[in-house]
């Protein structure tokens, strides 16, 4: 059996059921980061995210402060999906030595401005020789214990919220996105939610994904779903991926408030796009037409 038969949600499932754990790991493989145990108060976050040339980014179409911008943006975009604050973080980067040394500058740049944004460290990494760019960026967060947010907390009858809009990232945003770290911890400082997710590979897979880990189903609306000036279409917006938004859910009653008074705190547009709805229901498109679709876990895989 080679790789692309297993698929990239099987290859993660199999190298998951081969790894034992012991009492320090409070989640391990399966979520945005790793939870670990550390203060009497705060979790550790542990993530890390590879950038590689000619699969996420093309060297004649993004400029060096981009790809490194967009290189620390994947992993604070995980912290800030479990509700945390990034901290510290160690890079590799593999290099052709035929490339000029302002490329590195450029890359640098990016990370280094990103970082600053956020108040995040740059505490090492390695170096090594590769035909093509390849950026390894391993990042420790922090995040209040009554704070954390994960894939599994989703319940029947929570709304479905997301921020921003999708779609069409490939034109530009997936190289000048800005993190959801403020967001998201305004919203889990002020509201209780349930379950949480950045939008990496495509709506339509990452909120199966919470599904899947909640063991729920859920109902979303094609007329509510708001689309990125850039989308192509409603079908390759839900799909597409590299939108880097948050997707979530709170309870009716947390929703009532925060639609009602305390939206505004928010600084991205948030809308309600769906509804939790018990797993034997299933996972469920309404189009605008009325009619019912099935959804399943297609989205951007590797695999």
């Amino acid at each position: 059996m080679k790789i692309k038969d297993i698929g990239e949600i099987g290859l993660i499932k199999r190298i998951a059921k081969g790894v034992k754990l012991d009492r320090s790991v409070v989640e391990g493989i399966g979520d945005d980061t790793a939870v670990l145990k550390w203060t009497k108060d705060k979790y550790l976050l542990f993530t890390c995210d590879m950038l590689i040339e000619d699969v996420h980014f093309k060297l004649n179409k993004a400029k060096p402060y981009q790809i490194g911008w967009k290189a620390l943006g994947r992993n604070i975009s995980d912290i800030a999906a479990m509700g945390g604050m990034p901290r510290h973080a160690v890079i590799s980067i593999g290099l052709n030595p035929k490339y000029p040394a302002s490329l590195l500058d450029g890359i640098y740049k990016g990370i280094s401005a990103l970082g600053r944004k956020f108040g995040v460290n740059i505490v090492g990494g390695d170096t090594c020789r590769s035909e093509k760019l390849v950026i390894d960026i391993s990042l420790i967060g922090e995040v209040e214990k009554k704070n954390l947010l994960t894939r599994r907390g989703a319940k029947v009858g929570d709304v479905i919220f997301l921020t921003g809009s999708i779609g069409g990232s490939i034109k530009g945003k997936h190289l000048n996105f800005v993190p959801r770290l403020d967001e998201s911890r305004k919203l889990t400082r002020n509201f209780r939610i349930n379950s949480m997710i950045d939008i990496s590979d495509g709506l339509e897979l990452d909120l199966w994904r919470i599904l899947e880990s909640s063991r729920v189903g859920a109902r979303i609306y094609q007329n509510m779903i708001p689309l990125s000036a850039s989308a192509d279409s409603f079908r390759d917006a839900l799909r597409e991926g590299e939108d880097f938004e948050l997707l979530f859910t709170m309870d009716v009653k947390e929703a009532k408030r925060f639609l009602i008074s305390e939206r505004v705190r928010i600084k991205a547009p948030v809308t309600l796009i769906g509804e939790v709805m018990d797993r034997k229901y299933g996972y469920k498109l309404i189009t605008t037409d009325g009619k019912i679709e099935n959804l399943k876990a297609k989205g951007y895989l590797h695999f």
